[in-house]
């Protein structure tokens, strides 16, 4: 079986045969990156362009050493010493990498719809790696992954999304992720936060942390930005942490063997406490490591190769 489509924007309207095939692929490339020789030929002779015009470690980096483990050439573009500072259009800037013969591109942008824009003007591959509130597709497949791994299935599952549910492309990649295989997915946050519509996500929607937590089996915490604060969406850092920092006296409502999530970078002390995030039911470290199994394996699947003897 194949991906339908040659790029990654989103996982929207992905079908759970496919999405099954990424975090199986991802599993056998989990086994790459626990030997002593992490390299392996799959992408040699290919190019990929990295194109961050947000700030990124995590997803950078993950995607940087998954395409160097691959045998991939790969090149790291900076917005602030790059021809943008000098007005280039994007079209311009990926179309001028692009005549240097470049296979794939990774790109972040604040922009949601630039990954599908670049589908118009470029002939690469794109992965999205996150675009303004849309998706960040990668983000929502290493969760699912790392979940996965725990239980042995998705299917069944009660995952919670908690937080800034209205600006995070995290949670909408998720919910259409795990929708598609079978879990059940609810959100929670202060009202302020919860996009308008909200219902039309098919998920259960909380405004009270306990309620939300009652019988879950996965947390998924997401990040408040701080410049939320400044925006007047809830009175103070304090109170959002009181009514829906997760604290292990709320732990108590979970099933047991519940599993603690974020996609970082963690601001501790205000969505979740440093107990609950260095527990040993968080996972928080074990998604970034799953994470660069999952961006070998889309890598690997969008590229068309076949993989070699001996990998």
């Amino acid at each position: 079986m194949k991906l339908k489509s040659r790029h990654l924007l989103g996982l929207e309207g992905m079908a759970g045969d496919e999405l099954k095939l990424i975090l199986d692929t991802a599993e056998s490339f989990r086994e790459i990156i626990e030997r002593p020789i992490k390299k392996v030929p799959t992408l040699r002779g290919m190019t990929v362009l990295n194109l961050f015009y947000e700030p990124s470690t995590r997803t950078r980096i993950s995607f940087e050493l998954a395409e160097k483990r691959l045998s991939a050439d790969t090149i790291n573009f900076s917005k602030s010493m790059s021809s943008v500072t000098k007005g280039e259009t994007l079209k311009d800037t990926v179309q001028n990498i692009e005549a240097l013969k470049i296979n794939m591109i990774v790109i972040r942008h604040s922009s949601s719809g630039v990954p599908y824009y670049l589908t118009q003007c470029t002939d690469s591959n794109i992965i999205n790696a996150g675009d303004g509130r849309h998706e960040h597709p990668t983000q929502a497949l290493l969760d699912m992954f790392t979940i996965r791994r725990k239980y042995g299935r998705l299917d069944g599952l009660r995952v919670v999304l908690i937080g800034d549910i209205k600006h995070s492309r995290v949670v909408r990649s998720n919910i259409w992720g795990l929708k598609a295989m079978g879990a059940s997915v609810a959100v929670c946050g202060p009202s302020t936060l919860l996009p308008y519509e909200v219902e039309k996500f098919g998920v259960d929607i909380y405004t009270d942390l306990d309620k939300a937590m009652d019988g879950a089996d996965v947390v998924n915490i997401m990040r408040i930005q701080l410049e939320r604060q400044q925006a007047g969406l809830f009175p103070s850092m304090r109170e959002y942490t009181n009514l829906f920092g997760v604290t292990r006296d709320r732990l108590r409502l979970l099933n047991k063997n519940y599993t603690i999530m974020h996609p970082g970078p963690i601001n501790r002390g205000v969505e979740v406490t440093s107990d609950v995030a260095d527990s040993k039911s968080s996972v928080i470290l074990e998604q970034v490591t799953n994470g660069q199994a999952v961006r070998m394996a889309i890598l690997y699947l969008l590229s068309g190769k076949k993989r070699e003897e001996g990998e």
